[in-house]
C-alpha cells in the first residue's frame, strides 16, 4: 500500500511539475523563503543560522593556531563538517556522520576550497610553522528538503561574519579580535531536482523523495563554476545539464544579495 500511495504522489507531483506547477504554488526557479540570522552564537568566531522554507541549518566558525600542510606551508588550513541533527528529521539518527552528512560537508568544503573563498594565505602566522586553522561546523537543525543550499549559505554568512581572535607571542587571545576573516568571493549553491522531465529549483522534502536526479552547481562571483555535484539514481542529458547551469548562475546572483 505505501509503495502504490509512493507512486500517485510521484505521478501527481511529476504532472504538475510538467505544467510548471509546484505543490506549494512556486514556479520551478522559485526559491522558498529565505532567512539569514547572524552571529546567535558568543562562542564561536562566526555564526549565522539560514531558514529555507522549513529547512533550518546553523553554521559556526572556530579557529585555532596549528601546523599547516607540508606541501602548503605558508597557507591556512580549512576543515568542514555537517551534523544532521536527529531532532531536525526522524530519518537522522546519531552516531558517526552517515554518508549524507559527508556529502554535504564535502559540497560544501568543495565550493569554499575551489572558489578561493578564504584568502588562506592572509592565514599564515609563521611560514612552515603556523597557521590558523578554520574549523567550519554544520548543524541541520530542521529538515525539509534541500540541505546543500541551506548549509553553504549558512556558512559563507557565518565566514563573511567571523572575526579573527588577536595574537600575541604566537599565542591566541579569544578574548580579543584582530578583524575580520580574509574573503576573495561568496560562493553559492543552486540545487535542482528532476522529476520526469522537468527541473526545478530547491526542491523541498516531498520532491527529494520522488526526484529521480539532483544537480548541485556552486558558482563565484563572476559566474564561475567552482564545483558540482549530482545525485541519486536518474540523469540528465547534456543540454539539461548546460541549461541547468545557466539558471544556476543567474539565480546565485540573486542569493548572493542576500549575504
Amino acid at each position: 500500500m505505501l509503495g502504490v500511495i509512493a507512486d500517485i504522489k510521484k505521478d501527481y507531483i511529476k504532472k504538475l511539475l510538467e505544467e510548471g506547477k509546484r505543490l506549494d504554488g512556486r514556479g520551478l526557479d522559485d526559491y522558498r523563503e529565505i532567512e539569514i540570522r547572524k552571529n546567535l552564537y558568543a562562542t564561536a568566531e562566526g555564526s549565522a543560522v539560514v531558514s529555507l522554507g522549513g529547512t533550518q541549518v546553523a553554521a559556526g566558525v572556530k579557529m585555532i593556531l596549528g601546523e599547516p600542510y607540508s606541501d602548503m606551508p605558508n597557507r591556512g588550513v580549512l576543515t568542514t563538517s555537517a551534523e544532521l541533527v536527529p531532532l531536525a528529521s526522524p530519518t537522522f539518527e546519531s552516531g558517526p556522520p552517515r554518508p549524507p552528512a559527508i556529502e554535504i560537508a564535502r559540497v560544501v568544503d568543495r565550493g569554499i576550497r575551489e572558489s578561493g573563498c578564504i584568502d588562506t594565505e592572509k592565514l599564515c602566522i609563521t611560514e612552515g610553522e603556523k597557521v590558523w586553522i578554520v574549523f567550519l561546523d554544520i548543524h541541520v537543525l530542521d529538515y525539509d528538503g534541500n540541505l546543500f543550499d541551506a548549509s553553504t549559505l549558512a556558512c559563507i554568512s557565518a565566514l563573511l561574519n567571523a572575526k579573527m581572535p588577536k595574537v600575541e607571542d604566537g599565542k591566541a587571545i579569544y578574548g580579543e579580535r584582530s578583524g575580520s576573516l580574509p574573503m576573495a568571493d561568496k560562493p553559492i549553491s543552486t540545487t535542482y531536482a528532476k522529476i520526469g522531465s522537468a527541473i526545478a529549483v530547491d526542491p523541498y522534502l516531498e520532491e527529494e523523495q520522488v526526484l529521480d536526479a539532483r544537480l548541485t552547481i556552486t558558482t563565484t562571483k563572476k559566474g564561475e563554476i567552482c564545483a558540482m555535484q549530482k545525485g541519486e539514481g536518474g540523469g540528465f542529458t547534456a543540454e539539461e545539464v548546460l541549461n541547468t547551469i545557466d539558471r544556476g548562475i543567474e539565480k546565485a546572483k540573486e542569493l548572493r544579495k542576500l549575504l
